[in-house]
This record gives C-alpha cells, sequence and structure tokens, in this order.
C-alpha cells in the first residue's frame, strides 16, 4: 500500500510539473501565448480538486520518502537510489520560495501571480532567485524521470519506447527553458518603459513591504519545519538501532561460508548491502522487480510469511518454495540465504518467466546435429564463405527445429542441441523431435540445392535423438544466459549422433524416444549398442534418411504389444 501511494502521489505531481513545464514551453511563441496556456493551466490546478490533489500529493510523497528513511535499516544504497532520494529532499526547500511567492501571496494578499510577474521578479529584479527556480524545475523533472525510468523499466514494453521517452525527457525541458529566456528578454524590454513597469507594479497588486516580509517568514519557516523533519526521522534511526540491538541479533549464512550479523527488522537485502555483499536488486529495493530473491537454507520455518504484495511478485516469476524476496524478508533468527540472480542482473529478469527457468528435472527429449566433414570443407574456403555459409545452415536448422515446436539450446561449432518437450511433456516432444529430425533434413536438402554452385560435394549430416530426465534451467553468465539442459540424457543423445558416423545414417534414436512417441519405427533396423558413460545397453533404431521418418503415432508391432501386456 505504502509503494502504491508513494507511486499516485509521484505520478500527480510529476503530472504537474510536466504541464508547468508545457505552459512555459509557449514563451518560445510569444509572453501572451504564455498567458494563454496558464488560463489552462489554473483551470486544472488552481480549483478545490486539482488544489487537493497537488498539495495532498506533495505532502503525502514528502512524508513518504521520510518515512522510508525510517524504515530503512542500513543507508548503504545504489548511487542511483541514493542520487533520486536526495534529488527528491533538495526539491522541497528550493521549492518553498516559489510556492510562497506565488500561491500564498495570491490567497493572502490577493497578487496577480501572472507569467508577467514571475518573470519580471526573476528576470529583472531578482535574477539569483531565477537561477534558483530554474535549478529546482530541473531537479524536479530529474527526480521524477528517473522515477517513472525504474518505475517502467519493469514493463516489456519499456525498451521499445525508451527512445521516445528519452528525447522528451530532454526536450520538454529544454523548450520550457527557452521559452522563458525569451519571454524574459521581452519583460525586460518593456520594463525599460516607466509608464508601463508602474501600470503593471499596480495591475498586478506587487507586494509591498510587510507582506515581503511575511513572505520570508513564511519561508524561513518552511526549511525549520523540514530541517527539523529530516533531523527527527534520523535521531529516530537511532533510537531505534540501540532498541533493536538491545532485542538481539542475528546471522546470515551467505555462500562461501560467509556470516553476516545484523539487528531484528533488517531485510536480507539490507544486511547485504551493509555487509558489501554485492546483491542484485534493479527496483531498489521496492519489492517490483524480483530480481534481489534468494534461496532459503536453514532458517526457513521461522520466517514470517509472505505478504500478499511479495507473493503476487514470486508467482509472476515461477519462484519455486523456499524461495523469497530479500528486500521484504525480515529474519529474526540465524538464516542461510543464496542470492538466485548475479549481482549485474537486468531488469528482464524481473520479468515473468516459467517456473522450470529457475532449475527443475524434467522428461525431455534432446536432437543433437552434426555437419559431417566440415572441417575439411571450410580449410579451402575463405573465412567470409565458412561464416555465411553456417550462418545460412544454423537459420534453416533453427528455423525446422522451432516449428516443429522444439527450442535450439545451443550451436557448438558446426553442430546444433535442441530440446524438445520443455512445456509440452515427453511423449509430445518426442514426437516433435522425431518432427525436428525430418524437418532439418528436408531443410538440408534445401540448402544443397541453393548452394549448389559454391559447394564442391553436398553438405551432409548426422541426427541423434534421446529422451530421459534432465536438469533444465537458465544457466550462463551476464548476456551469454540461456535454456539448457544437463544430465546422463544430454550425453548419450550426443553418443547417438556420433553414432551416425559408424553405422553411415543420417538419424539415430533410442527406444526410449519410439516407447514414448508412440510411433512404429519397426520397418527400420534395431541395434543394441554400448554407449560410453553407461552401464546398461541400448536400443536404437537406425534411419539411413530422416525424410522418410513417420512422426504419427501409430498402432505398435505385436512385438511390441505382447511385451507391454507381459509387463502388465
Amino acid at each position: 500500500m505504502v509503494r502504491r501511494l508513494r507511486l499516485c502521489s509521484g505520478l500527480v505531481l510529476f503530472t504537474y510539473v510536466t504541464t508547468h513545464l508545457a505552459n512555459h514551453s509557449l514563451g518560445l511563441i510569444s509572453l501572451d501565448a504564455m498567458e494563454g496556456g496558464r488560463q489552462w493551466f489554473l483551470a486544472l490546478w488552481r480549483n478545490p480538486a486539482g488544489t487537493l490533489a497537488l498539495y495532498g500529493a506533495l505532502t503525502l510523497h514528502l512524508s513518504l520518502v521520510l518515512w522510508s528513511l525510517y524504515q530503512r535499516r542500513e543507508l548503504r544504497m545504489p548511487r542511483w537510489e541514493a542520487g533520486q532520494i536526495l534529488l527528491g529532499l533538495a526539491i522541497t526547500p528550493l521549492l518553498a520560495q516559489h510556492v510562497i511567492g506565488t500561491r500564498l501571496m495570491f490567497e493572502l494578499y490577493d497578487l496577480q501571480d501572472a507569467y508577467t510577474y514571475v518573470v519580471l521578479v526573476l528576470w529583472e529584479f531578482a535574477p539569483e532567485k531565477g537561477v534558483q527556480q530554474t535549478l529546482v524545475l530541473l531537479i524536479a523533472w530529474t527526480h521524477g524521470c528517473m522515477g517513472l525510468h525504474f518505475w517502467l523499466r519493469l514493463k516489456p514494453w519499456y525498451p521499445r519506447a525508451l527512445p521516445v521517452l528519452y528525447a522528451v525527457a530532454l526536450l520538454l525541458p529544454a523548450f520550457a527553458l527557452l521559452g522563458f529566456a525569451k519571454a524574459g528578454q521581452q519583460v525586460s524590454a518593456l520594463a525599460r518603459d516607466p509608464d508601463w513597469l508602474e501600470l503593471v507594479t499596480i495591475g498586478l497588486k506587487f507586494p509591498d513591504d510587510a507582506a515581503v516580509a511575511a513572505a520570508d517568514r513564511a519561508e524561513a519557516t518552511a526549511l525549520a519545519v523540514f530541517v527539523l523533519l529530516v533531523a527527527a526521522v534520523m535521531a529516530a534511526r537511532l533510537v531505534r538501532a540501540a532498541w533493536e540491538r538491545r532485542k538481539g541479533m542475528f546471522q546470515l549464512a551467505y555462500p562461501g561460508d560467509r556470516r553476516v550479523r545484523a539487528t531484528r527488522g533488517t531485510t536480507i537485502l539490507e544486511v547485504s548491502r551493509a555487509a558489501g555483499i554485492p546483491h542484485a536488486s534493479v527496483c531498489g529495493g521496492r519489492g517490483r522487480c524480483s530480481t534481489c530473491r534468494v534461496r532459503i537454507g536453514y532458517g526457513l520455518e521461522a520466517l514470517d510469511a509472505p505478504s500478499a504484495e511479495e507473493q503476487r511478485v514470486l508467482k509472476r516469476v515461477g519462484a519455486p518454495p523456499g524461495v523469497r524476496l530479500a528486500c521484504q524478508t525480515r529474519p529474526a533468527r540465524d538464516l542461510q540465504v543464496t542470492p538466485l540472480l548475479p549481482p549485474n542482473a537486468s531488469p528482464r529478469d524481473g520479468f515473468q518467466s516459467p517456473g522450470y527457468l529457475q532449475g527443475s528435472e524434467l522428461e525431455i527429449a534432446i536432437l543433437f546435429a552434426d555437419l559431417r566433414s566440415f572441417t575439411q570443407l571450410a580449410e579451402h574456403k575463405l573465412p567470409y564463405d565458412v561464416v555465411f555459409l553456417l550462418n545460412r545452415y544454423f537459420r534453416c536448422m533453427g528455423e525446422a527445429v522451432e516449428r516443429a515446436g522444439g527450442q535450439v539450446d545451443k550451436f557448438i561449432g558446426d553442430g546444433v542441441m535442441a530440446l524438445f518437450g520443455i512445456t509440452s511433456g515427453p511423449e509430445r516432444g518426442c514426437r516433435e523431435a522425431m518432427a525436428g529430425a525430418r524437418a532439418m533434413a528436408g531443410q538440408l536438402d534445401e540448402l544443397n540445392a541453393a548452394l549448389a554452385d559454391d559447394l564442391d560435394e553436398p553438405l551432409r549430416m548426422g541426427i541423434g535423438i534421446h529422451m530421459g530426465p534432465a536438469i533444465v534451467g537458465e544457466m550462463g553468465y551476464a548476456s551469454a544466459t540461456s535454456i539448457t539442459a544437463i544430465g546422463d540424457a544430454v550425453n548419450t543423445a550426443s553418443r547417438l549422433e556420433a553414432l551416425t558416423k559408424e553405422y553411415d545414417c543420417q538419424l539415430i534414436l533410442s527406444e526410449q524416444v519410439e516407447e514414448r512417441s508412440g510411433v512404429d519405427l519397426s520397418a527400420f533396423a534395431s541395434e543394441q549398442v554400448e554407449v560410453r558413460g553407461r552401464r546398461e545397453t541400448l536400443t536404437i533404431r537406425v534411419i539411413p534418411d530422416a525424410r522418410v521418418l513417420p512422426v504419427e503415432p501409430g498402432p505398435r508391432p505385436a512385438a511390441a504389444r505382447a511385451a507391454a501386456e507381459a509387463a502388465k
């Protein structure tokens, strides 16, 4: 609820700043255009509803920032987060003078705070205040853009919209400052006429010395109150820290046998930051991105249940049991934690993703394919030709795999590894792998026909397919992270691909694939082979040409049916 209130109040304030800058930009046309735009601006904000929304949002946003500072057990944080907080705190004392000199003077002394008055004061009478207001304008806009960026970058569509939004973020304040400067030059020229200046002073009801003194007192009071509030928050933090140390400490155990003690009430993320342990947190510990998530070892049963908001985020990323958000978990007893993402995790890691990406054991079909004698072929070609040929080959094979329902795991040299059945199940996965092999063989023929003039002899390939349990998940580092699988089934599929050389065929698949697919392959030769790394022999089917491989389930041969009945 607190995060939503901070977001909503921030959006109200950002809307106000945006409309204010847009009104300033009209100064590029003329001072009269600024005054005309001001009428619309006042209609939006200077009415009971607009006033309540604006000053309510300002008060609420400042209160929530101070509350968030109090809640933090540690002030160590990323530079961008510290910068955003400091910019937000700087807005209040800098903005107080402008608010008091315009809105408050309007309410108490009937000052007509038209653009002519504002520009005349800030450009002609007190240019140092004009510099101050320019600074607060840029600070408020930067603070709002930072908040908007760190909220929206968790949205899947945001990277596509970022160039446009970035251009607006740069151009709008630039136009506003240029518009203000042009209006300042116009007012400065008009102010050289004493008659004009006297009429403007009377018409706008410039404040007298008593009103100016009252405004100065109000500004000093606002600044003192702000300083006292910040000091009170920092003092309250010290009192709370002393009280919590008396209540006891807990210890977090990190990978590498590193242990850190902290006071109760501190979040796991704050403990990591205080101890200098790199810990991902794209959203800055606001419980939105999930990149700070950790796997809990011992001590899980002593934790409070996750809040509804934390559960929603964990469900979004398909987190398995025992995983918590480090920024939302406040241990009271010793705990073992393992961060699940690298410290340089990106916003993409906070998007919705299937649970199996966290690591799970699945029964899947694995396909390996490799070009025959490609090394010798590449020795007689230019590097450009080799790269061109391999890219054409990989594209054809990748399209065949994806159309069949699988996903390419990786390209290894001139080989391909693909996974089938991750989401569709082992039976369908086996049929998809067989369909993928048949499509790959067909694509190879088409590629050979297209490159007939560039090849001394047609490309040949060998394919091996096996199915079984494998550990599947996202593995790797930084940009080299991808979905992959490891386990005995993967090694066996690779060995079957290598056996295609010995049997001089295009495809070899295991008995397990045939059985789970339900496809009748009795028309093809069956062999018993020993596979390195396995104790038992493996029954395989030898397919000379993968293009003729059936992929639809059908009645199994009589011997297979009899064996199945006997097993029952």
